[in-house]
């Protein structure tokens, strides 16, 4: 019988081989001498096998590498860590209310889209959802610590952002998603935030509406602040007589509550711009209940034009946006700064541009 917390299981002290017993009850990690004593050699002549190193015959190697594979065989991460092995993995955290990020469409598209890259190039994508900023930084000196990623995808950039600085110094590649900018030295896929507000803002003047809300995101992301920028310089340019913006934490409960806010105002918005899907179609909801006709007394504009656009009546105007495409993009910038640093700088992606559906017409009031 093993000693107790040897961690080694001898031939003859279960059913069938030493390697059956491992593997068979899934008990304990695979370990070099498991291949050595199945193979029948010692454990310096798999290391130097499954290393690549000299030291043991061709016919040798060949019978270790097979009894590798045949018993599923995988580096400890540490082990691979202190031999200065790639990690195979990209990490990626977010620092959302997990209750709000569940029904988000963007990140599973975006997520997604990443995935068809990174699957064809067998590189995992480690994904953790946190509370906050200092949460998503311990990850990432965790991660960096056991050299558990390869690379990091910093998603949400914030303005004055501690992530920045921090990821730099632990010398981790990593591309940042969004907030067109410097990022120190890191590169960045961004669209163009602030010309797709614009380009809704002028449609809605276009249509007569005046009073335009705008029922934002959170207001540390740098992205919010363009949107809202875009707003007032837009209301200034077109002569608007009354628009806000209202920041949110992008849950459908906050979209919500300031939807029902802004509908009760003595001069309400006649069209309300909303910063996700999500809190656009919770919108929607307060206003039917509400008794608030779309579009004919109110006009509702969502960024993103996910699937949930499209499902509810009326359809939702939206800024369109090929979020799949986003991620491909996203994790093929990524790669190609872990293979060689240096040699990617900042990539614009497309654009989102107006898609117009039922939930906008001029304003009936």
């Amino acid at each position: 019988m093993p000693t107790s917390g040897s961690g080694v299981n001898k031939p003859g002290a279960a059913a069938g081989s030493g390697r059956a017993a491992v593997v068979g009850k899934n008990k304990n990690r695979l370990t070099i001498a498991d291949i050595a004593r199945e193979v029948g050699v010692s454990p310096s002549a798999v290391s130097f096998a499954l290393n690549g190193r000299p030291g043991v015959s061709e016919a040798t190697r060949a019978r270790i590498l097979q009894a590798a594979e045949r018993m599923n065989w995988h580096p400890h991460s540490a082990a691979r860590a202190l031999g200065g092995a790639p990690a195979g993995a990209v990490g990626l955290v977010l620092a959302r209310p997990t209750r709000t990020l569940g029904a988000e469409p963007f990140y599973a598209q975006l997520i997604y889209g990443m995935q068809s890259v990174l699957s064809a190039r067998s590189v995992a994508l480690l994904l953790q959802v946190v509370d906050d900023t200092e949460a998503e930084l311990a990850v990432y000196r965790r991660w960096s610590g056991e050299q558990r990623v390869d690379g990091l995808l910093i998603v949400d950039p914030q303005t004055k952002d501690p992530r920045i600085a921090a990821v730099e110094g632990l010398g981790v590649p990593a591309v940042v998603l969004g907030g067109h900018g410097k990022h120190g030295e890191l590169p960045t896929v961004w669209a163009d935030d602030r010309e797709a507000m614009l380009e809704t803002v002028r449609y809605l003047a276009a249509l007569g509406h005046s009073r335009i809300a705008h029922v934002a995101g959170t207001p540390a992301f740098q992205h919010t602040q363009r949107r809202i920028r875009a707003l007032k310089d837009a209301a200034v340019q077109l002569g608007l007589a009354d628009t806000q913006s209202v920041p949110t934490d992008f849950s459908d409960g906050e979209g919500a509550a300031v939807t029902r806010r802004l509908l009760s105002q003595p001069d309400a918005p006649t069209a309300i711009v909303y910063d996700s899907d999500l809190m656009a179609v919770a919108g929607l909801g307060v206003a039917t209940e509400m008794g608030v006709r779309v579009p004919a007394e109110l006009s509702i504009v969502s960024f993103d034009d996910s699937v949930l656009t499209r499902v509810v009546h009326p359809a939702i105007t939206a800024l369109s946006r090929d979020t799949h495409a986003l991620g491909v993009q996203v994790a093929e910038a990524l790669l190609r700064i872990v293979e060689e640093p240096g040699t990617v700088g900042d990539i614009k992606a497309a654009t989102p541009r107006l898609t117009v559906r039922e939930s906008t017409a001029k304003p009936g009031r």
